[in-house]
């Protein structure tokens, strides 16, 4: 049974947000819960099945969110639940640093008959994105016997005190975390909405040319750089699509260079964009993928994937106590399962090509929207103050989730004003035109100043 076959389509709200259960909760959390997370409304989740989501005082929503474009095949598919209780009645640790498990072989050999480069492949199994990338980190740096890295300005690769090195989409994100990683230069990245129409490819290309024509003439020796880091889209920095001809140009600066392409597919890869990954849309083959987030719909996994030549580092050199979990694969295996089976690419590159055009006239229709864009089920509306100058609206934008939440539809914010819309690879036409709706009436009451 698909998971499309078990959704309601309509979101339940029976009280007011937050309601009595939920409000207790709140409390507790308040008082020993880190502050450090980033909640956005006042969601406390019970159960999930499909895109719905139900609280804890039975309210149910539409989740465009994905829990960050984690659930790519839903919330608790048939599949994905079966194959997690299989694997947990035979062995659910043994640890895959010290010990073997047949599993990490099936799931490696699988990744690399869709992986964006040639093979042969190797790769690495961690438990989250920022741990992809503090491997992918570790691992250029010691292919090259090289220490400098660039990434972009925008860019966001984690947390841990690597991964956060390349990070640079929010101040407080390293606000009191310094000194960091040394050996990280950061240049720009290709925002085109923030360019006048008519220079946009030009743009784009002098952004990757920056690094060849003045930043190895001027401070950075090319020879002593290890790798390039770049996200496809740019997720926490505002769902910013990187036009094809930027990362040709980048592929073509490694190559001359001797530097490693490592593309950060966390959040943009497992068939989000209506392709396995986001980067296959241009046609340039990396040499690392970072991959985490929706590989294993809701289970903690991530993979480092290079080609074989370049993971030639030695027993001890990096590893892993939970990565690899046997319960963890199993739950990707499946989730691949469901996506050639039920046809999710297809249907994500589909139902993002209708949300897109749907939207298409948002930017002439509405005030406070500036701009609409992304790719398959990885999709932006970015709100401004002023159209002119594009001033960004980060206040407006809050609200428009606030009141969104109260009408039964998640979404999330990402960069300084854009609401994201990533739900579930299983969304329906019906569910994309419901949350449509109430985006765009979100939008509209805050124009009107209700």
């Amino acid at each position: 049974m698909s998971a499309k076959s078990i959704q309601a389509q309509n979101p339940v709200i029976a009280a007011s947000l937050p309601g009595p259960n939920a409000r207790g909760i709140l409390a507790g959390d308040e008082k020993y819960i880190s502050p450090s997370y980033t909640r956005s409304y006042p969601l406390v989740a019970k159960s999930g099945r499909g895109l719905v989501v139900t609280d804890v005082d039975g309210n149910e929503f539409l989740d465009f969110s994905a829990g960050i474009a984690v659930t790519s095949t839903g919330h608790c598919h048939p599949e994905v639940v079966a194959a997690i209780q299989k694997q947990a009645a035979e062995l659910i640790h043994m640890s895959g640093t010290d010990f073997y498990y047949e599993s990490m072989v099936t799931l490696a050999e699988r990744l690399s008959k869709i992986a964006p480069m040639p093979g042969p492949h190797r790769v690495y199994y961690g438990n989250s994105g920022t741990e992809a990338i503090e491997s992918a980190l570790k691992l250029a740096r010691y292919h090259t016997g090289r220490q400098n890295v660039i990434a972009f300005l925008g860019a966001f690769h984690g947390r841990t005190m690597g991964a956060l090195s390349l990070t640079a989409s929010k101040p407080q994100q390293r606000r009191r975390f310094f000194p960091l990683v040394p050996g990280v230069t950061h240049v720009p990245y290709p925002n085109l909405y923030r360019r006048d129409a008519e220079d946009c490819e030009e743009y784009a290309l002098n952004c990757a040319r920056f690094i060849e024509e003045k930043l190895f003439k001027t401070t950075l020796p090319a020879e002593e750089v290890a790798a390039i880091f770049v996200e496809p889209i740019q997720g926490e920095g505002g769902y910013v699509v990187a036009p094809n001809v930027f990362l040709q140009e980048l592929r073509r600066i490694c190559d001359i260079n001797g530097i490693l392409l490592v593309v950060d597919e966390v959040q943009s890869g497992v068939g989000r964009t209506g392709k396995w990954w986001a980067v296959e849309h241009s046609g340039v083959e990396p040499d690392i993928v970072c991959i985490a987030k929706g590989i294993a719909s809701g289970m903690p996994l991530s993979i480092t994937m290079a080609r074989a030549g370049i993971m030639d580092w030695v027993p001890g050199s990096h590893a892993s106590t939970f990565g690899g979990n046997p319960i963890s694969i199993a739950a990707a295996l499946a989730t691949l399962d469901v996506i050639e089976k039920e046809n999710l690419l297809e249907n994500a590159a589909g139902m993002g090509g209708y949300m897109l055009k749907r939207m298409s006239d948002w930017p002439s229709k509405h005030n406070l929207v500036g701009d609409v864009r992304g790719r398959g089920l990885m999709l932006g509306v970015e709100l401004v103050k002023n159209k002119s100058t594009k001033e960004h609206a980060g206040a407006e934008r809050d609200r428009a989730l606030q009141l969104a939440f109260e009408r039964g539809v998640l979404f999330l914010g990402c960069g300084p004003s854009t609401v994201r819309i990533a739900p579930p690879l299983i969304v329906t036409k019906e569910q994309a035109d419901i949350a449509m709706n109430v985006l765009e009436a979100a939008i509209s009451s805050i124009e009107k100043g209700a």
